[in-house]
C-alpha cells in the first residue's frame, strides 16, 4: 500500500519527473483507498448467485432446513474470495445470521434463515458493491387445522379419568407439524376437569391432557388454538 502524504510523494520524485505520472499514481492511492469490491488479484464482481437454499418453507418463526449460500464470480466464472456480501429482510420480519460477511476461499457466503411469525411471503436480498441485488424467497407455513389424535368418544365411570389421556394435533399446509403453538382444553359440559388446560404442542405438534369426567351422561369440551377452528371432544360418564 502506498502510504507517502502527497506533499512528501512529491518530494520523492525527480524534478525532472513528468507530472501526469505523479497524477496517475495519486489517483491508484485514491482508488485503493476507496474499498472497491475487488480481489486481491484486482478483478472486479460481475455476479452474485445462489447456490443453494432458494424457494424454501418452513414454519414461521423457525429456521429454514437448509442455510441460504450465495457465491461471488468473476467475468470468467471463477469464485472471488474475500468479497462482501450484506443481507437484508425485506418481507416477513426474520432475521439472518450473519447479516454481512466477506466471500471464502470459493467465493461463497452462507447464512442461517430464521422465518419471521404471522406470515406466509418472507423475502430477503444479497447484494455486492457495483451489482443488482438478489433476492431470495421462502414460504412461512401457518397452523391451519387441530386435528384429534386420541381419546374422543372415550368412555368412563363419573369422577373418573377416561383411559386414554386427549391428544390433538396442530398442522400447517400439507399436514405439516406445528411445534410451540399453544392449545387452549376447556370442559363444555359434565361438569368434570382437564388438566393441564393449555398446553404448548411439541415437535410432532402435539399437545396433550387428562380428562376427568363429571356428571353421568354426556361429557363434551373443546380443543382451541388461536383463530383455528376449536375441535370438539366427545366423552360418556356412567353412574
Amino acid at each position: 500500500m502506498i502510504s507517502l502524504a502527497p506533499r512528501r510523494l512529491l518530494r520523492a520524485l525527480p524534478r525532472a519527473c513528468d507530472v501526469g505520472a505523479v497524477v496517475a499514481l495519486l489517483a491508484v492511492t485514491s482508488c485503493a483507498a476507496a474499498g472497491d469490491a475487488t480481489s486481491a488479484t484486482g478483478k472486479t464482481p460481475d455476479a452474485l448467485v445462489v447456490v443453494q437454499g432458494a424457494d424454501q418453507s418452513a414454519q414461521v418463526g423457525k429456521d429454514l432446513p437448509t442455510p441460504i449460500l450465495f457465491r461471488v464470480l468473476d467475468a470468467a466464472g471463477g469464485g472471488m474470495h474475500g468479497i462482501t456480501v450484506t443481507l437484508s429482510v425485506v418481507a416477513g420480519g426474520g432475521a439472518v445470521t450473519p447479516a454481512s460477511d466477506t466471500t471464502d476461499a470459493r467465493g461463497e457466503f452462507k447464512a442461517k434463515w430464521t422465518l419471521g411469525p404471522g406470515v406466509a411471503k418472507q423475502g430477503i436480498t444479497a447484494t455486492v458493491p457495483g451489482l443488482a441485488a438478489v433476492p431470495v424467497n421462502a414460504t412461512g407455513i401457518l397452523p391451519t387445522q387441530i386435528i384429534v389424535v386420541q381419546g374422543n368418544n372415550q368412555t368412563a365411570k363419573t369422577g373418573a379419568g377416561v383411559t386414554n389421556s386427549i391428544i390433538v394435533r396442530v398442522v400447517g399446509t400439507a399436514n405439516v407439524p406445528m411445534q410451540g403453538v399453544t392449545v387452549g382444553f376447556q370442559v363444555l359440559t359434565g361438569g368434570g376437569g382437564m388438566t393441564p388446560l393449555t398446553v404448548t404442542t411439541n415437535a410432532l405438534g402435539e399437545a396433550s391432557t387428562k380428562w376427568t369426567l363429571g356428571a353421568a351422561g354426556a361429557n363434551t369440551a373443546l380443543a382451541t388454538s388461536g383463530t383455528l377452528t376449536p375441535v370438539a371432544l366427545n366423552a360418556t360418564a356412567t353412574p
